[in-house]
């Protein structure tokens, strides 16, 4: 009896194992090399890319507390507003080889060759090593990767753990063992200490999988996956309770919360906040219609079904996702008549899966919403269109799989002239090639002697360009351009490519935004703090363009979305006896803050955190730092202070600053002497 339970357990064999293949190690090897080069390539070009994570980087190479929390500077006032793991890979590597662009951002790229290396192993496994190679080159190829894999943002460590925990639970669908729930757990765990909640949006798809294709009987899988939970929840537990217990007044103040907490942020601002659009503290409302429906407008863009084939975020992502879906469905047709713990079915499903729920929540979500979010659709689609191709085209001798194989391709030449059609001037030729070998590709899917034999090949190589030459002219135009700023988007400028403030690919009012995007209304309130640039209290008007004096977001003091850039006599001025100042100045925003930080290697404070609009520190709490002489200088300009229905300090404090001290210009930036 015990071997037959045994024996029930493990009844999930590899369908059609793949086999070793003469060229594969070379063609990955120069798959995993190509990425390398290509997203290392050029890398200081973008300088301290989001200057805002940049600064957090700075500190924790210097403070292991800092490190720890996230801090934004090394005197700990204020941490980001992201839990801290995706921080701590780049100060390691800052902290060993010194404060650069590339020490910041070479691990990053690092993590982009990890994560086409993990879903090429993944689905190699069960596809074969054609469809495995197609899947990294698809991953490695999407525009929006080649963006965030450049770039110092969360969302590389995210999609990497992601792609991991798929992998796992890949394994337990093949023997059922708990120890890779458990692991699923662990790697979902750590992906809530990069990204918070975003990482749950693939845990039903895993959850799900498993229910159906594991192959214990079902009261076991349940127990299992209640394992998986267990994984999860210490995983990432440990970090949060110990950021809940530890002492308010000795660590950090919670970037991003109103109340000093990591709970809160995690459920609101970051959580359900972004799905409702009611983030307490930040500067705008999201995109549904009253009631909840999609299509209404707002900062971050419009809700619906089709978001993500908009200007904003077609030309990111959507290149293949008709194709995927289309794939995903074949996919488990063909394999339907297989036993319930077949584990290519379990692929599709689980990829399959991510790709509807992330798609959907990122379509209908109310809050905000940034273009390079969709970097999280990029490896279920890359799976989908490896393994979905090439278990067609094995089979592609029956009638409905050619025909399936060719409305693909015709539905991904179609997708390919509507995105490059957005941008007539770049590459103008690309658009009428895709569209006439796309043409003759698709035609020729349908005809079995073509299918066959040499020809095979060629039409093969006519698939490939119709599907990646499109997203490789946009990943090559994003490799060869510099990206700076808290929003950016890869390939060219597309006129209305903004979804909602910023875009482009220089990010928020930086050179080579796309189009020379203007900003749209900005919500009621979200005006400037008395002293920073602007008349005290007034909204930035609709329609303005985006500059330094006027609308606070760039310049060299720097603002709400773009670092400081300060000039050689502010910095001098900054370094002035910094080592007797627990902070060489206060700055309204972490973006103000950070270019200033940056440049001194000096604990600046971020007043407000990111949006300048939480309540840290108090008046009072400033009051005394300025009269104990731990703050030197108190920098005018940059953050808004203000956010939705938030309790800021900031516009109390820039007040009484300006009240009683005395401004000094610098460069063009207006200093006040907290010591005289």
């Amino acid at each position: 009896m015990t071997a037959t339970v045994e024996q029930e357990s493990v009844v999930a064999p590899l369908p059609e194992p793949p086999r070793s293949v003469r060229w594969e190690p070379w063609a990955l090897g120069a798959l995993l090399v190509g990425t390398g080069v290509a997203y290392i390539w050029g890398l200081g070009a973008s300088g301290w890319a989001n200057s805002f994570y940049a600064a957090a980087v700075q500190a924790g190479s210097v403070s292991w507390k800092a490190f720890f929390f996230g801090s934004s500077d090394a005197a700990n006032a204020i941490t980001v507003d992201k839990p801290p793991m995706s921080l701590w890979l780049m100060s390691l590597s800052v902290r060993i080889f010194g404060l650069s662009s590339w020490a910041m951002l070479v691990p990053q790229a690092l993590l982009g060759v990890g994560s086409v290396a993990l879903l090429w192993a993944t689905i190699r496994r069960y596809f074969g090593a054609a469809a495995g190679l197609l899947a990294g080159l698809v991953l490695a190829l999407t525009p929006v990767a080649a963006l965030m894999f450049r770039f110092n943002n969360p969302d590389a460590m995210l999609v990497l753990l992601m792609i991991a925990a798929v992998w796992a639970m890949m394994r337990a669908v093949e023997d059922g063992r708990t120890r890779w729930l458990v692991l699923v757990g662990v790697f979902c765990g750590f992906g809530f200490l990069t990204k918070q909640l975003q990482v749950m949006l693939v845990v039903p798809p895993l959850a799900l999988t498993y229910l159906i294709a594991g192959p214990p009987k079902l009261g076991k899988r349940v127990l299992q996956l209640f394992a998986a939970l267990g994984g999860l929840i210490v995983s990432a537990g440990w970090w949060l309770a110990i950021v809940e217990l530890w002492p308010a007044d000795s660590r950090p103040w919670i970037g991003g919360s109103q109340n000093n907490s990591i709970l809160e942020l995690t459920l609101g601002y970051n959580g359900l906040g972004r799905l409702s659009g009611n983030e307490t503290g930040s500067v705008g409302g999201g995109g549904a219609a009253p009631g909840g429906a999609g299509g209404g407008g707002g900062m971050w863009g419009t809700t619906g079904i089709t978001r993500l084939f908009e200007s904003a975020q077609g030309g990111q992502i959507a290149w293949l996702i008709p194709a995927a879906l289309i794939l995903l469905v074949a996919g488990i047709v063909v394999r339907g008549m297989a036993p319930r713990v077949d584990t290519q079915r379990a692929s599709f499903i689980v990829w399959g899966l991510w790709l509807l729920v992330t798609g959907l929540t990122f379509s209908f979500m109310a809050g905000i919403f940034h273009a390079y979010y969709t970097v999280a659709l990029a490896p279920a689609i890359a799976a989908l269109v490896g393994s979905g191709s090439v278990l067609l085209w094995r089979r592609r001798e029956t009638v409905w799989v050619r025909i399936v194989l060719a409305v693909s391709l015709a539905t991904t030449v179609a997708t390919a002239w509507v995105l490059l059609g957005r941008t007539p001037s770049f590459v103008p030729w690309l658009r009428w090639t895709i569209l006439a070998v796309g043409i003759v590709a698709a035609a020729a899917m349908l005809i079995p002697a073509i299918t066959r034999g040499r020809l095979a090949v060629a039409v093969v190589l006519a698939a490939l360009f119709t599907g990646l030459a499109g997203p490789s002219a946009y990943a090559i135009d994003t490799i060869n351009t510099p990206h700076t700023g808290s929003i950016v988007s890869a390939g060219p400028g597309v006129q209305g490519g903004m979804g909602g403030p910023g875009g482009g690919r220089g990010g928020f009012g930086g050179a080579g935004d796309g189009a020379g995007a203007a900003m749209g209304t900005p919500p009621t309130g979200m005006g400037q703090a008395p002293g920073v640039g602007a008349t005290p209290g007034a909204a930035v008007t609709p329609g303005t363009a985006i500059d330094g004096a006027r609308g606070g977001m760039g310049g060299s003091a720097g603002g709400l979305l773009r670092g400081s850039t300060p000039g050689e006599a502010v910095v001098e001025k900054l370094e002035e006896n910094a080592d007797q100042f627990t902070w060489v100045a206060a700055a309204i925003g972490s973006n103000s803050a950070s270019g200033y930080q940056l440049a001194t290697e000096s604990p600046v404070m971020a007043i407000g955190g990111f949006n300048g609009s939480d309540p840290s520190p108090t008046l009072e709490q400033f009051q005394q730092y300025v009269a104990d002489g731990k703050i030197h200088f108190f920098i005018a300009g940059g953050g808004m202070g203000g956010g939705m229905n938030a309790e800021g300090t900031a516009t109390a404090i820039s007040t009484w600053v300006t009240e009683n001290f005395t401004a000094t210009t610098v460069d063009g930036v207006t200093l006040y002497d907290l010591t005289v």
